[in-house]
């Protein structure tokens, strides 16, 4: 079984390596690992004299409103059972200090993914009271140095923010006498972060408050198991889970053997793409709805014919897949009707030399190697990945009042050596979203898609959604959907992020069942 590194920044060494899906064992030892924990340790320890957490004062303006609020900039030390120091988790908080009551106010934990991805992403692109200041779309990367400016759109109106930097990103780090590998791992990751939220919920005393969760990419991974992990260990009952760009089941992207699953979710959002790159013509919904109707009859029962299929049935879904992604159906016979992301995205523009993004496919730039097969960069990440690092080195320093000499790890490529604990080959935390759904009738899920993301396209956990076993019909009308324009990081397109924002306050204020 070949497991793919999809999520949003898999490691920092195949940023501009273009398609991170290098292959990785999900059925590795704890001892296969952490082999080289012990290295990663001495380079990824606390530092031996804390830095003091940085509070400040501030205000901004939004939705015409003054909203006064404080930041809290520092970190929070996980401890082992026996009182051991295990790790120190940076984090940076907002609360709002004007009009609200603490203890009941709402308070939003987010994170971002990799695994290896520091939170900046959903702190500086969309929820926080800063945002970067991309040109246009969000489809042309700022001319650097990249700037922020006040985030009207932030949603620090309507409940407190607390960014989270899992271990070996950001700041965090674990103690000197910890392997930075006892955190890398699906369940090791849950615990360590579940943690944190249940310190600082009760050194805040937020516990009356409302509770939501929002994860970017693998940050979906993590919130739905911290969904059932919060509730089932600690009794802390949570009001929401919000997916963004995130997905719950590895088979739905996992191009193994015998698996054309991902094929067939794939294949609405090629369409999208083809549609907006002009390279098939009609109107986008009426496309992608024809798209997915094909994909899920016609498509699906061809590939599940496999070789048994006729040449003639073989030629025709050929020509159809053609009209639904603007690549010819001799390109599409080669691939054995099975075109993956990267093949995708390679092949779109090849007349033009150039190949999309893979994080956003509306991104387009001169190929490298314009005769490659898959695609070898990603611009999508290119023109965002420099952006974000430096916007928040400067906002650390400037507006928070935070510093620390060792590197602020915005993508971590020392977090190798996952522990996915799949024990058939596949990790799929829909189990443990549905039994906390099932175990809390209050709790709701919002799952928010960009119609342009090919690392995790929107049918994609769509189809996990529809194939929650178990789920009571009471429960699954808790779950709701909102699709935009973007892609992975749809965010960066305004009118995306001024929607977000709408839906979300939308979901914040909706009453309990």
């Amino acid at each position: 079984m070949r497991l793919v590194s999809f999520f949003l920044f898999a490691s920092a060494a195949a940023l501009y390596a273009g398609e991170p899906e290098n292959p990785a064992p999900a059925k590795e030892s704890a001892k296969e690992a952490s082999k080289d924990a012990p290295k990663e340790a001495s380079k990824e320890s606390a530092p031996e004299k804390p830095v003091p957490p940085a509070t400040a004062k501030h205000s901004i303006t939004i939705d015409g409103q003054v909203v006064s609020y404080i930041s809290t900039t520092g970190k929070l030390q996980l401890k082992q059972e026996d009182g051991k120091p295990r790790a120190e988790i940076f984090h940076i908080s907002y609360e709002r200090t004007d009009k609200t009551d603490p203890a009941t106010r709402p308070v939003l934990f987010a994170f971002n993914g990799g695994p290896g991805a520091a939170s900046v992403w959903l702190h500086l692109g969309m929820l926080g009271p800063k945002r970067i200041s991309f040109p246009g779309d969000g489809t042309i990367a700022p001319v650097p140095p990249a700037t922020y400016a006040d985030n009207p759109e932030s949603i620090l109106d309507a409940c407190d923010l607390v960014f989270i930097d899992p271990v070996s990103t950001g700041y965090s780090r674990p103690d000197k006498d910890v392997k930075a590998g006892d955190f890398h791992g699906v369940d090791e990751d849950i615990d360590s972060v579940g943690d944190f939220i249940r310190r600082w919920v009760t050194e805040h005393k937020r516990w009356t408050s409302p509770k939501y969760l929002i994860g970017e990419s693998y940050g979906g991974i993590r919130a739905a198991g911290l969904a059932h992990r919060l509730q089932s260990s600690y009794g802390m009952t949570l009001n929401g889970v919000v997916l963004l760009s995130s997905l719950l089941d590895f088979t739905t992207v996992n191009t193994g053997e015998a698996n054309d699953l991902p094929f067939i979710l794939c294949l609405p959002a090629f369409t999208s793409v083809a549609h907006y790159h002009g390279k098939i013509k009609g109107d986008h919904n009426a496309l992608v709805a024809e798209s997915r109707s094909f994909a899920y009859g016609e498509y699906a029962s061809a590939l599940l014919q496999g070789s048994d299929l006729p040449d003639p049935e073989r030629h025709n879904i050929a020509e159809h897949l053609s009209r639904l992604t603007g690549i010819d159906a001799a390109t599409l016979l080669r691939c054995d009707l099975r075109l993956d992301p990267s093949r995708f995205r390679a092949e779109l523009l090849r007349a033009e030399g150039k190949v999309i993004g893979r994080f956003d496919a509306r991104v387009a730039w001169d190929a490298g190697d314009p005769d490659a097969q898959s695609a070898d960069i990603d611009p999508s990440l290119s023109l965002a990945y420099g952006a974000f690092s430096t916007a928040m080195m400067q906002y650390l320093a400037t507006d928070l009042g935070y510093h620390e000499d060792q590197p602020y790890e915005v993508l971590n490529s020392k977090v190798g050596g996952w522990r996915w604990n799949a024990s058939n080959g596949y990790v799929d935390l829909g189990v443990r979203l549905t039994s906390a759904l099932r175990d809390n009738p209050h709790l709701r899920v919002l799952v928010m898609s960009g119609a342009n993301d090919l690392a995790t396209p929107a049918d994609v956990i769509a189809h996990s959604v529809r194939h929650l076993q178990g789920l009571p019909a009471s429960a699954r009308k808790n779950i709701s959907f909102a699709r935009y324009d973007g892609g992975h990081m749809f965010y960066l397109n305004p009118p995306d992020l001024k929607k977000a924002r709408k839906d979300l306050l939308a979901f914040l204020k909706q009453p309990a069942n």
